[in-house]
């Protein structure tokens, strides 16, 4: 995360920009008939939520302007699909704020940064692993969970060093190349937390899970046969 100090004006309206287009469509897209007229949903969105805005608040602050903390979007998307997922990020988001833990003035590039890019990348990988339709429930755990957590932390980063650079409002450290090894040490613990998260649910709460097939992934294997 990204303090307003850190970014260009350019850079924060851009990213205003980019976002608000991206909550727009998100709250065109959301179910919104499904969701009021269904409670247990309604419930779950609350508590992600909550469980965002918890998860957000363990996080490492610097004085240099930046704060680490897990994501753990790709979960999220996952159970509630990819509109409700950012919208919910959004309410998190705004939580931080008026708690004093994000500017606001940062929250649309720090919205795309944490936001956009791990939902985005965990729906291509949904979207990827649905086409093949596989019948192997650890496909879908790895390949829609563990997968795209780690590989969206590795384009978070980037992307937000990218962002840094542009600006020039950083010193970059002298150390920067081998900030790659350290990389890896934030990448599998993200893997890890959502893997874990989504294996939890598919055991125990599949029908939670907007994005599984259950009719699929949990058939009997008799059930292929033709008679």
């Amino acid at each position: 995360m990204i303090s307003a100090e850190l970014l260009a004006p350019s850079s924060i309206y851009t990213g205003w920009f980019i976002y608000g287009l991206a909550l727009i469509w998100a709250t065109l897209r959301a179910p919104w008939v499904e969701l009021f007229s269904d409670s247990r949903r309604q419930h779950i969105l609350f508590a992600t939520i909550l469980a965002i805005f918890i998860l957000w608040l363990v996080r490492r602050d610097f004085e240099s302007g930046l704060s680490f903390h897990f994501i753990g979007l790709t979960a999220v998307t996952l159970l509630l699909d990819w509109p409700l997922a950012i919208l919910a990020a959004f309410l998190a988001q705004l939580g931080l704020t008026v708690t004093g833990h994000q500017h606001l003035l940062a929250l649309g590039m720090n919205g795309v940064l944490l936001v956009l890019i791990p939902v985005a990348v965990t729906e291509a990988c949904a979207q990827l692993v649905e086409r093949k339709q596989p019948r192997n429930l650890f496909v879908f755990i790895f390949f829609s969970g563990f997968f795209p957590a780690a590989l969206a932390t590795l384009l978070c980063v980037l992307a937000s060093l990218a962002v840094l650079l542009v600006d020039g409002r950083y010193p970059m450290p002298p150390w920067l190349d081998d900030f790659a090894g350290y990389i890896w040490l934030i990448m599998f613990p993200e893997a890890f937390i959502n893997g874990t998260a989504i294996s939890a649910l598919v055991v125990y709460k599949p029908e939670w899970l907007e994005t599984f097939n259950r009719s699929r992934y949990l058939q009997a294997p008799w059930k292929d046969e033709e008679w």
